[in-house]
């Protein structure tokens, strides 16, 4: 168990942007930093970032936490885990009160994947610096192909020694079980229930995680037999899923963000080629075809993405068709085709790091040009071919969802494919209608198949207040107490200065004027209990408290009061003279009006409850005593009406 001095130094050290910073681009937007948000598809950005408060806030999925909420929900780690993770990057040490042999070994059976893929992951590495083998074979291959040593150590490459169990043996010896060697995928058990290696005989590609774990592994053969497949990879894992991983991510996000692009390869050897050259923003599929999850990783960081082709033009139609899930996700694609049917990895070879960055550099070509034109080439004359191309390349930029963009592409294509522009226009809308009508929901029908038009079973629940028209939805309390909990989080720690009313906190003052008030909302009542408690004990609650509260539900609503995804630009007033009132001008009225909303909510819901009483009584005594109550609540009522007028307009 973590310590609290521990756990405070990391709460205190850790800056939410520099956390949420690793794993999403942000860009300033008014006092926030907005992204597209990583627990949920989007094109447009509703994640934000406040550095003042130290929190995040989807305003999309609902998604909001501190620093150590964000590891949590993206990592999937528990919370001590999520701590080690803030310690180990900011160079923290922690300090445990008691830790188990059970613990020292790992977390949880997930944890024992991530630890014996680290160990295999230093023992290859070992190898091939220090094993005899491992130099002579596995280091010499690298060295041949052209790849620095700091290359080499940067991307921890290994070699496994090409003996039916060597890492396994190693392992189990070191103190690893079995089963976790087998889930990890590094060890294989054959029918007679002995374990050997996966990888023996192969040059090792370690696969990082976001966060630079070791979760997987690619082999590669330096045999020549055609039996042998040329790459091993891991198997699919509770750690290790290869169509949400790109190979080199974890070394390529800062160049990623910082560049505003990203470079896509097909393999290893190219990310390492590539990287060499001095061009660091550069990922590859790992082997598998490209998938939307891995576009939509790439699209944490940026919207432009550029395709380095291998140069052959088998590899090159195979590639044209998959790119057209790049432009359905909103980033801009761009292509660079290598000349002679190199690929990335040998071109960069041939003409070294500097030539190699400068051809990219300025051979870039939009990727529907590129299509266009590469497609045109190969149909030639033939009217029946052309018809086929000039189709595929209008259903490519219906994918593309910005409309302008879009437009501009069918203008241009306009002229490459020698088609007037309103026929590709005509043919595009086509296109989007019959999307739309694939994609669209059958309407609501009922068992029989019909519309249905009467009302939906829903209606009467347990929410309804008794007496209220039908079809109306359900009064609640829940915006008038919200309302109540923001101020508190927002305000209560100011000092009220109103009148007659000194060296009070609006903390303190909210809540004497709600003493006899009930809360209904269950997660508001808790922490009404909780500030009650609190102040009982001569303490003031802050924000921060409720927003690191251990209940989730608790810190989620505190986040989500304590944040907005709207800010006032500056244009209102110094282009359009527009002024805005701010509520802090006049505290005294945004209190009292929180204040009395509440309350004429509440007196609003004791009327209603005492007409339906005074209906339903059929004794002319009660009926009369009711009506008296009716009556006194009703002239609170009119006070507080009254009160809330002038208040507002003050």
């Amino acid at each position: 168990m973590i310590n609290h001095d521990t756990i405070n130094k990391i709460m205190d050290t850790a800056r939410i942007e520099e956390v949420v910073g690793d794993f999403v681009a942000l860009k300033k937007r008014g006092t926030s930093l907005i992204g597209n948000c990583p627990f949920h598809n989007e094109k447009t950005p509703s994640f934000h970032v406040s550095v003042t408060k130290g929190i995040y806030k989807c305003f999309g999925c609902g998604k909001g936490g501190d620093a150590v909420h964000f590891v949590m929900d993206h990592e999937k780690y528990s919370y001590p885990e999520a701590l080690k993770f803030l310690a180990n990057k900011y160079n923290i040490e922690v300090e445990e009160t008691v830790q188990s042999n059970q613990q020292i070994e790992a977390q949880n059976a997930r944890e024992s994947l991530y630890i014996v893929s680290q160990y295999a992951s230093a023992f290859f590495a070992n190898e091939l610096w220090t094993g005899a083998d491992g130099r002579a074979i596995g280091l010499s291959y690298f060295k041949e192909r052209g790849f620095r040593e700091d290359i080499l150590r940067k991307f921890e490459l290994g070699y496994s020694p090409d003996v039916w169990d060597a890492m396994t043996l190693k392992a189990v010896s070191s103190g690893y079980k079995e089963e976790h060697l087998e889930k990890a995928g590094l060890s294989i058990r054959n029918d007679k229930g002995k374990l050997y290696d996966r990888f023996r005989g192969r040059v090792m590609f370690p696969i990082h995680n976001f966060t630079g774990r070791v979760i997987g592994f690619g082999g590669r053969t330096l045999k020549t037999d055609k039996n042998v497949p040329k790459y091993v990879n891991s198997p699919e894992s509770d750690i290790y899923h290869k169509s949400n991983v790109l190979y080199g991510l974890f070394h390529a996000k800062k160049a990623i963000r910082e560049t505003d692009n990203c470079y896509l390869v097909e393999g290893y050897a190219d990310v390492l080629s590539v990287h060499q050259a001095g061009v660091e923003n550069v990922v590859a599929s790992s082997g598998t075809s490209l998938t939307v999850e891995q576009i939509r990783l790439i699209g944490r960081f940026t919207e432009n993405v550029t395709i380095l082709y291998d140069g052959d033009a088998a590899g090159i139609k195979a590639s044209l068709r998959g790119l057209d899930m790049i432009l359905e996700e909103g980033l801009n694609v761009k292509v660079v085709n290598f000349p002679d049917s190199h690929d990335p990895d040998s071109y960069m070879h041939k003409v070294g790091a500097g030539a190699f960055k400068t051809y990219i550099e300025n051979n870039r070509k939009d990727f529907i040009l590129y299509k266009a034109t590469t497609l045109l080439k190969e149909a030639g004359k033939d009217p029946i071919k052309r018809a086929g191309i000039i189709r595929d390349i209008v259903e490519s930029i219906a994918k593309i969802p910005d409309s302008i963009k879009a437009s501009i592409f069918i203008k241009e294509c306009s002229h490459l494919l020698e088609v007037e522009e309103r026929i590709l226009v005509s043919e595009l809308n086509k296109i989007r209608v019959a999307k739309f009508k694939k994609s669209a929901p059958p309407p609501a029908s009922s068992s029989y198949g019909q519309q249905q038009d009467g009302p939906p079973d829903n209606l009467f629940d347990d929410n309804a207040v008794p007496g209220e028209d039908i079809g109306r939805t359900a009064v609640t309390d829940e915006l008038q107490e919200q309302e109540i909990i923001r101020l508190l989080l927002t305000y209560g720690h100011e000092l009220v200065n109103w009148d007659s009313i000194d060296n009070m906190y609006i903390g303190s003052f909210i809540m004497q004027n709600l003493a006899d008030v009930t809360f209904n909302d269950g997660i508001c009542e808790k922490i009404i209990e909780i500030y009650k408690q609190d102040i009982e004990s001569g303490l003031l609650p802050t924000a921060s408290q409720f927003i690191k509260n251990q209940d989730r539900q608790i810190a989620d609503l505190a986040i989500t009061l304590s944040t907005s995804p709207y800010s006032l630009s500056e244009n209102w007033y110094n282009k359009h003279q527009i002024y805005v009132r701010d509520e802090t001008i006049n505290l005294k009225s945004t209190i009292l009006g929180g204040i009395f909303h509440l309350k004429k909510r509440k007196v609003d819901r004791i009327l209603l409850n005492l007409l339906n009483e005074i209906k339903e009584e059929s004794d002319a005594v009660n009926q009369e005593i009711l009506m008296q109550r009716y009556s006194f609540v009703k002239n609170v009522e009119k006070e507080i009406s009254r009160f809330l007028g002038s208040v507002v307009i003050k």
